[in-house]
């Protein structure tokens, strides 16, 4: 009941975008760190295996090896589907027998899509050949990925909730999005996107350089 995408870009951002027909799947199937990697935890999902590979990743591993070490030590992995990019690009990704429905993972260089309880086995790679054919930001190329993935079929349902995130070189998600609960969640997403981004990199001055922060433009701070 879920379809996501994560990817590595050219500039080493990391992003995660993913959707579902349950409600705030954001909060529980993104995991992202700077200068780390990104995990996708979905199909049933467990929060805490983004943690898990994250701690594996920044100790040195891999993708890979980080994804082996939980396969190795989780009792619970054959009903879960995980992907995972590493801050160098490489891939890895798991999808266990009892993974919901028709599931496929296809991956590039730097990026891995996947989804289970999928309309049709095409869903995946719309997905990533759409990452790859658009330019710009990260934040960009994962939404179109999204919108690519839901034209392609989607899911068999419905889906209700969505969510994107960034991590970048300032240490925390420059960009944290979600829809929780929406009749077109996608659409949804895309003009709250087109809210943020021009504020983006404000956010970040504000943390980092306090002294230079542009104003918020709210009445009392002109």
């Amino acid at each position: 009941m879920t379809f996501s995408l994560v990817a590595r870009d050219e500039s080493g951002a990391i992003g995660m975008v993913v959707t579902s027909s349950s409600p705030c799947v954001g909060a529980r199937c993104i995991h992202l760190r700077s200068d780390v990697g990104g995990v996708a935890s979905q199909n049933i999902t467990d929060p805490r295996f983004g943690d898990i590979i994250l701690d594996s990743l920044a100790s040195g591993d891999d993708a890979t090896q980080a994804l082996e070490k939980l396969l190795s030590h989780d009792s619970t992995v054959a009903y879960r589907q995980i992907t995972v990019v590493d801050a160098a690009g490489r891939t890895a990704a798991h999808s266990g027998e009892h993974t919901l429905g028709r599931n496929r993972v296809v991956t590039s260089d730097g990026v891995v899509a996947a989804g289970n309880l999928l309309s049709n086995d095409s869903v995946p790679s719309r997905m990533l050949e759409a990452y790859e054919s658009t330019a710009g930001d990260l934040e960009y190329r994962l939404l179109a990925a999204l919108a690519a993935g839901e034209k392609a079929g989607g899911e068999e349902g419905d889906i209700a909730s969505c969510g994107l995130s960034v991590v970048r070189e300032a240490g925390w998600r420059v960009t944290d999005l979600r829809i929780d609960w929406h009749p077109k969640p996608i659409e949804a997403l895309g003009e709250l996107l087109d809210v943020w981004m021009p504020q983006r990199d404000d956010y970040v001055t504000r943390g980092i350089h306090p002294e230079l922060a542009p104003s918020y433009g709210v009445p009392g701070d002109e």
